[in-house]
């Protein structure tokens, strides 16, 4: 069990494969970083664009934001006044414009 590990042959690989591969255009040194620049500076011009459009939208929201806001106080000054009409309802009271037109009705029939 005491036996020495060996590694293992690595495939041979040509001299014309290597030269091969080495002699394309796309995997040169010289053209890789040039390359890489080129690729991340097309990047760096979307990501521009992607924040310009993104701070637009932002200004958006945030108008949109105050408008939701006044529609939300709007709501629920309409809850709470329809709240107060059908609590009067349920309690048999008559509104302010019920007495008024009562009051009409009343000063006709005496006439």
């Amino acid at each position: 069990m005491n036996r020495q590990h060996q590694p293992l042959p690595m495939p041979s690989q040509s001299a014309a494969a290597t030269a091969s591969f080495h002699s394309r255009p796309s995997t040169e040194p010289s053209t890789i970083k040039p390359r890489q620049m080129s690729h991340l500076h097309s990047q760096l011009a979307q990501l521009q664009a992607n924040l310009s459009d993104l701070e637009s939208l932002v200004r958006v929201t945030a108008v949109q934001a105050e408008y939701i806001k006044r529609l939300g106080g709007l709501q629920g000054a309409l809850f709470l006044a329809a709240g107060r009409v059908f609590e009067r309802d349920a309690l048999g009271e008559k509104s302010p414009a019920r007495q008024d037109q009562q009051v009409d009705d009343s000063a006709d029939v005496s006439r």
